[in-house]
């Protein structure tokens, strides 16, 4: 179940050159209190893992919708934000994916440091770390690593720009995502919105080789000609 360094290393020589930073801008917090210790919000499962899911929040909507206005990701203090990492998360075959392997050891003030411009919420990282995280390999450190290899590999759309397009819709989107991202199909790119059509996160499917991979249908979302709204919030 745990992430040899071998299979580290072969993710490495398999994705593209590295992008540049997703966040419009950020800038680190000279002080990050340290984490606590997660609460797990469910039962542990230790199932094998068939293939990865690596979810990306549209971060205006996030702070629209949840009416966060003091987080690093919402205050606007150290960083304005489009697509944020939720999460790497490992997903069976069939039945519920593994979860809450454990709880320990804690992020260290380093590894947060290290990767808040990428998921600007400490408590976030600590979360995904112990829910998700914990059922692929030991350390937090190596999570997030294999987390930031996967997520500097992609070219996000211009989803500002996608917003003032006219009867936009979620094909529009993949197609996007395809056109900016070589080896990638529409199969492979899920899309999670509100009841009301807006858009919520992308969730981008891959095979246990980290390859892309099919979307399990609760993953892929809303049809290709679903309508599709953006909100811009810049």
């Amino acid at each position: 179940m745990r992430l040899a360094g071998a299979l580290i290393a072969a993710l490495l020589a398999t994705l593209p050159g590295a992008a540049l930073a997703q966040a419009y801008q950020c800038t680190v917090p000279r002080t990050i209190a340290p984490v606590r210790p997660v609460s797990p919000d469910g039962p542990a499962r230790r199932t094998p893992i068939a293939g990865y899911t690596l979810a990306a929040s549209w971060s205006p909507d996030h702070c629209k919708t949840s009416g966060d206005t003091r987080s690093m990701q919402c205050a606007r203090a150290n960083g304005r934000f489009g697509f944020v990492l939720h999460g790497l998360w490992p997903e069976s075959a069939r039945g519920p994916s593994p979860q809450w392997c454990a709880t320990q050891p804690l992020p260290s003030t380093r590894d947060l440091r290290e990767h808040l411009c990428m998921t600007p919420s400490p408590g976030l990282l600590a979360h995904e770390w112990a829910k998700h995280g914990s059922c692929m390999v030991a350390t937090p450190a190596k999570y997030f690593r294999v987390s930031a290899i996967l997520w500097r590999s992609i070219h996000w759309p211009d989803a500002d720009r996608l917003s003032r397009r006219k009867d936009l819709t979620a094909g529009d989107l993949r197609e996007e995502f395809v056109a900016a991202n070589r080896g990638w199909r529409r199969e492979s790119i899920g899309i999670e919105t509100s009841r009301a059509g807006w858009l919520r996160e992308i969730h981008l499917c891959y095979g246990k080789d980290f390859r892309p991979g099919p979307c399990a249908p609760r993953q892929y979302g809303p049809a290709e000609s679903a309508p599709l709204k953006i909100w811009r919030g810049l």
